[in-house]
């Protein structure tokens, strides 16, 4: 089995300001990384500007979250998340042959595969115009069976070259309908495109959110890739013989080594790298900054997994 080991460590700041000191209600966060055999989480805290209760458990899909529950009132929130990861780039699903009944589209899934992803081959947002599907009709009515890596590479450039990307700051994702009528869109939103288009080809998605490491901005240079040097999504498409690929149709690839997962979901609100509540006149609110910053480090050895949290009880 090939390997090469990359070390990357991930600062993700967000702050937000008030006009005065304000009460926080519980936030949130996903930042710590999915681990598996070809990512080991070496270091991962968390630092809160106030005194703050903080507590970690995993949701339904076993996506770490971090529960932030702030014990005082203040005029600024600034949570920085931090970790360092060991990326070990193993021959890993996009260099799998798929099953041969999978290798063109359409094919079936098993009883037992069907089962366990029955939550990912339903479409969750309607086409009320039917726009969605006049997108899709270049990929169903072709004449023979096309190869199934090829069609969804195909999907992943068509929204990369039809599409206008655009950074979206505010909370949410524009469901597919709204971003073929804007003709823009952010990479959760391409994700979303891409996700449901799948699943009404009878394929099952799930949403991925996480981050991009672009090795270009260790030298200084200009961003490579679109959407490194902040927070990304994608998705997974689930492939008899190769398991989940992941497949980035902002940037057009699948190959993604490059791709740091943190959450998997079946909808983009259920992987949401943070959320909030505070208590106070809407006039209160000055905005939010976020910072992230991913780069690539010395390697340590031996590896060491630690979890750290200042404030925490």
């Amino acid at each position: 089995m090939a390997s090469s080991l990359t070390s990357l460590a991930v600062e993700h700041v967000t702050t937000y300001r008030y006009h005065k000191p304000v009460r926080f209600g519980l936030h949130r966060l996903m930042f710590r990384p999915r681990e598996g055999h070809d990512v080991q989480v070496v270091e991962a805290g968390l630092d809160v500007n106030v005194p703050a209760r903080i507590d970690w458990m995993q949701d339904t899909q076993s996506n770490s979250v971090t529960l932030v529950t702030p014990q005082a009132v203040a005029a600024e929130l600034k949570l920085e998340c931090h970790f360092k990861i060991e990326h070990h780039r193993v021959n890993s699903a996009q260099d799998l042959p798929l099953a041969p009944h999978a290798q063109r589209w359409p094919f079936d899934y098993s009883a037992d595969e069907r089962f366990d992803l029955s939550a990912m081959l339903e479409p969750h947002y309607p086409d009320p115009d039917g726009r969605l599907y006049e997108w899709m009709r270049p990929y169903l009515s072709r004449a023979s069976r096309p190869d199934t890596k090829e069609l969804l590479m195909s999907m992943a450039e068509a929204i990369k070259s039809g599409l206008k990307y655009e950074v979206r700051n505010e909370e949410g994702t524009q469901t597919p309908d709204q971003t073929l009528t804007r003709g823009s869109g952010s990479c959760r939103d391409y994700a979303l495109l891409m996700m449901e288009a799948v699943r009404r080809l009878g394929m099952a998605g799930r949403f991925v959110s996480g981050y991009l490491y672009d090795p270009a901005l260790d030298t200084g240079a200009n961003e490579g890739v679109v959407g490194a040097g902040a927070t990304h999504a994608w998705l997974d498409v689930y492939l008899p013989g190769a398991g989940w690929v992941p497949f980035d149709p902002t940037n057009a690839v699948f190959k993604g080594t490059n791709l740091i997962r943190v959450a998997f979901a079946r909808d983009p609100k259920l992987a949401a790298p943070l959320t909030g509540s505070w208590f106070g006149n809407p006039s209160d609110y000055i905005g939010m900054d976020v910072k992230v910053s991913v780069r690539r480090v010395e390697s340590q050895a031996p590896a060491r997994r630690t979890t750290s949290a200042a404030n925490e009880r």
